[in-house]
C-alpha cells in the first residue's frame, strides 16, 4: 500500500502546501536526510490556528493542532521530494508548544503529531522527540514542529 493509499484508508487528506513565510527553505535534503523547517497549524480555510495552550486552548485542542501540523508537514515534504513513499522513517522531532508558564503537558500535546506519524508509517513513524514549552510562537500559533526524515535512496 502506498502512503497516499494509507492516508486515504485512514480518512486523512493532506492540506495545501504552505508558502515559505520568510527567508528560509522549507526542506533541505542532505544525503538521505530531509530536514524540515518549522511548520505551524492552519484550519480548513487556510487560516492560522491561534492561541496559547492552557489559556486559550485546552491540551486536547493543542494536540489537535499538532495533528494538523503533521499533515501539513507531510504535504511540504511531498512537494519537495515528489512522493511520501520516499520516506523511510521519522528520525527526530522538535515540538514547541506556545503555553502558559504553569502548563506541564507538552508531551501530550505533541502526541497529536507523533500519533499521526505512527498511524501513517507504523513503527517507522516513532522518532526521537523533544517537546518544549515556549512563552510565545510566531503569530500566536499553539504549536510549531520541525522534523528530520530519513529517505529511501
Amino acid at each position: 500500500m502506498t502512503i497516499d493509499e494509507k492516508l486515504a484508508s485512514l480518512g486523512m487528506t493532506l492540506p495545501p502546501t504552505p508558502k515559505a513565510g520568510g527567508v528560509y527553505t522549507p526542506v533541505v535534503i542532505v544525503d538521505k536526510l530531509a530536514y524540515v523547517s518549522g511548520q505551524v497549524p492552519y484550519d480548513a480555510d487556510g487560516n492560522l490556528v491561534k492561541g496559547r495552550v492552557g489559556q486559550d486552548l485546552t491540551e486536547e485542542q493543542g494536540a489537535a493542532a499538532a495533528r494538523v501540523v503533521a499533515l501539513t508537514m507531510l504535504s511540504t515534504v511531498k512537494a519537495s521530494v515528489g512522493s511520501l513513499d520516499r520516506i523511510k522513517r521519522v528520525v527526530k522531532v522538535l515540538g514547541m508548544v506556545n503555553c502558559t508558564s504553569n502548563f506541564e503537558h507538552h508531551p501530550q500535546v505533541m502526541n497529536g503529531f507523533s500519533n499521526t506519524m505512527v498511524e501513517i508509517f507504523g513503527e517507522a513513524g516513532k522518532a526521537a522527540r523533544s517537546a518544549v514549552g515556549m512563552g510565545s510562537l510566531p503569530y500566536n500559533v499553539p504549536v510549531e514542529v520541525e522534523a528530520i526524515f530519513e529517505l529511501h535512496s
